[in-house]
């Protein structure tokens, strides 16, 4: 990717040499606990306290008092102190890593120096939650508490209840703060406890410094970012939640720099406008390239370089995303297999790889996305300024010399515009045909929902179409239907290793074997059609034995046997027994005949 510092230098210089738009004082307090004189140690608060103080220094912070492993007393001290710093700052942050339990809803953060030898110790010893919300409440438009605290609560086991019915619960108690602009960060949600992760830091201390500092973002689309990374991390075992709300307008802990405004000394710089808006509209490289293929200089050639560079991070890491995927795809199915370890080895360091490309190339996206904004932004703050200001264009095809464009703008020009910016940030999944109807005016709506914006959407409106242009990125989440999860920017099917399924929860688990089904005994039916009354089976089970008796004495000895319905007897000298058929009672089957 070609470096920003390949621009002009009079690009630069207006884009960097100018003041920042300042969000005013800004003050932070990092706490971190690990070496507990009562409780097993912690391995990752300290390294996370370390992390964010350097993160919030980064970020242009007045103050940054950072401590770690304070007793009861240093802590109350650290507090009072603070408070002190806020009472003229806009921004005030508090940040900490450690212990922390709830006892009948109320939340604690655990000092070093803790006992909590029964439940109400905790009274004395620890730090309660609203402690932590009085030394932030001076300052003015954000108060900011981040708790990476929603640990195991190690003293649970030992502790001594001195009332039964003493709630002490799993992880920390939901809350709402009774101030205005006031934000509470779990690094889990309410009744759920968090991971330190495999490495020096925890996967929410990592991605809270990868994007909240981020310039010009606000902290809740920050913190939407960063619920996204752990999730993703933790695989679905983490969720971090934030409590709290704030207004309408965007609050970003770092500011966006501005872009000065270029004095306009080219009497074609009108003709020049209209067609970098035209260009802007298209918003592909082959419109850019036909731009600055007529304007290869001045203000807005620069303004266009930095388009081309915008579009050539996203491609760069749409083409790391895939390659980190198709290696993590590798990866799992040596795994399967059971391959050697070696190549199972191979396999995951490439997948680690291809992770942290992936994640660089976001990076470098998200920045560069934030200063085209900035710069866009300046831009249309010039246009709208300068008399005479031309009107925005039509959309090109791909490839069209952009000077040749008409500057007309029709309605339903105007609605596929809003329709396409609105599918950019993930608000519209229809075709952008220019047909204003309920589904473009619930995507719309959906914009205002999660960007906080107040926009009409019954109409498709110059004002809609500026808002939506300066989200740099995605604003309305993405929903992915079960069996898929969220890859980005895209919706990527869950694949699940041999002998695993996907569950309700849209993760793997192991397939239960199902049981054979045992075969039950046939049970026999009587026909109704053949049923025969009881008397005639009685009857024809008569005949039938005697039959066979008579049978039988022919068979055994040579002497007939005589039945009738009565008795049996030997048949008389010279005689001898003929079956005549029938039988029952006074109709003997056999009749005996003699000579």
């Amino acid at each position: 990717m070609r470096s920003l510092l390949g621009l002009c230098p009079l690009f630069l210089a207006l884009l960097f040499g100018a003041a920042p738009a300042l969000a005013g004082k800004r003050v932070a307090l990092v706490l971190a606990n690990s070496s507990y004189q009562y409780a097993p140690s912690l391995a990752n608060p300290v390294n996370d306290g370390a992390v964010m103080a350097k993160t919030l220094k980064d970020a242009g912070f007045e103050i940054v008092e950072s401590r770690h492993d304070l007793s009861a007393l240093e802590t109350r001290r650290v507090l009072r102190d603070f408070a002190d710093a806020t009472r003229d700052a806009d921004i005030a942050v508090v940040y900490y890593a450690g212990h922390g339990i709830e006892v009948e809803g109320s939340n604690y953060l655990i000092p070093v120096d803790a006992k909590l030898e029964r439940d109400t110790d905790v009274y004395d010893q620890g730090l309660s939650l609203d402690r932590v919300l009085v030394a932030v409440e001076p300052a003015k438009q954000l108060r900011l508490v981040i708790l990476d605290a929603c640990r195991d609560n190690p003293f649970g086991k030992t502790m001594k209840r001195t009332v039964v019915s003493r709630g002490i619960g799993r992880g920390l108690a939901q809350v709402e703060p009774n101030s205005p602009n006031t934000l509470i960060a779990y690094s889990a949600k309410a009744g759920f406890t968090a991971q330190d992760g495999d490495g020096a830091n925890s996967p929410f201390t990592m991605a809270l410094s990868k994007h909240l500092t981020t310039p010009g973002l606000d902290v809740r689309r920050a913190f939407g970012f960063v619920r996204d990374d752990v999730l993703k991390s933790t695989g679905n075992k983490q969720e971090p939640f934030v409590y709290g709300s704030l207004g309408g307008e965007d609050v970003p802990l770092v500011p966006v720099k501005a872009v000065a405004a270029a004095p306009v000394t080219n009497p074609q710089a009108a003709d020049i406008r209209r067609d970098y808006e035209l260009a802007l509209q298209v918003g592909n490289r082959p419109a850019w390239d036909a731009f600055l293929a007529q304007h290869p200089d001045g203000f807005y050639a620069n303004l266009a370089k930095l388009q081309v560079e915008k579009i050539g991070a996203e491609q760069a890491h749409a083409a790391a995303t895939e390659k980190a995927k198709q290696a993590e795809a590798e990866r799992d199915r040596l795994a399967a297999l059971g391959a050697q370890k070696d190549a199972q080895a191979r396999a995951a360091a490439d997948a680690k790889a291809a992770e942290q490309a992936q994640l660089a190339a976001q990076k470098a996206k998200e920045q560069v996305q934030q200063q085209a904004a900035a710069a866009e932004q300046q831009r249309v703050n010039l246009a709208a300024a300068a008399p005479g200001a031309a009107p925005a264009s039509t959309p090109s095809p791909a490839g069209t010399s952009v000077a040749s464009l008409t500057p007309t703008t029709t309605p339903v020009d105007l609605s596929r515009l809003v329709q396409t910016e609105l599918g950019r940030v993930g608000c519209f999944s229809g075709q952008a045909d220019g047909n204003w109807n309920t589904t473009s005016r619930r995507s719309l709506s959906q914009f205002n929902r999660y960007a906080g914006t107040r926009l009409d959407v019954k109409v498709a409106s110059t004002d809609a179409l500026d808002t939506v242009k300066s989200k740099p990125s995605r604003v309305c989440p993405l929903v992915c239907e079960q069996g898929f999860r969220a890859d980005g920017d895209k919706c990527t099917k869950i694949v699940c290793r041999e002998g695993y399924a996907i569950n309700d929860d849209n993760a793997c688990e192991k397939r239960r074997v199902a049981k054979p089904a045992t075969a039950k005994p046939a049970t026999a039916k009587r026909d109704d059609g053949d049923e025969r009354s009881a008397r005639q089976r009685r009857q024809a089970g008569g005949a039938a034995g005697i039959a066979a008796a008579a049978s039988a004495g022919r068979a055994s000895g040579g002497v007939q046997i005589f039945c009738n319905g009565g008795s049996c007897r030997p048949v008389n000298r010279g005689c001898h027994l003929e079956y005549r058929g029938g039988g029952g009672p006074g109709n003997d089957a056999n009749a005996e005949v003699c000579n």
